[in-house]
């Protein structure tokens, strides 16, 4: 985009309401929570915690290059809905083929 869109003050309004709203984020009243990208999302980081304690839990010298690769991993998941679902399968993919080697 070249330039930036001017809305002018009859979108005040607008902008008070999605300012207060911000509040709702994460909450069961959150407007886009419900959206499956959100959805996979959220189970993304509640496995990567999991991941993370089962990491600390195995850690040694020999696999801790193994570790680190796995912890790093969430990075590949990037990009808007279908570039982001794409990417959570290659992340998949290579978590399983890390998580065997470290295990």
């Amino acid at each position: 985009m070249q330039r930036n869109i001017r809305l002018g003050r009859w979108f005040r309004p607008g902008f008070t309401a999605l300012h207060g709203m911000r509040r709702l984020r994460g909450t069961a009243l959150d407007p886009f929570g419900r959206a499956h990208v959100r959805k996979v999302e959220r189970a993304l980081l509640e496995d990567y915690s999991e991941r993370v304690t089962h990491l600390l839990a195995g850690l040694t010298p020999a696999n801790h290059a193994v570790a680190v690769e796995i912890a790093s991993l969430p990075d590949m998941v990037r990009g808007y809905e279908e570039v982001k679902f794409r990417n959570v399968e290659a992340y998949r993919a290579r978590l399983a083929e890390l998580t065997e080697r470290f295990d």
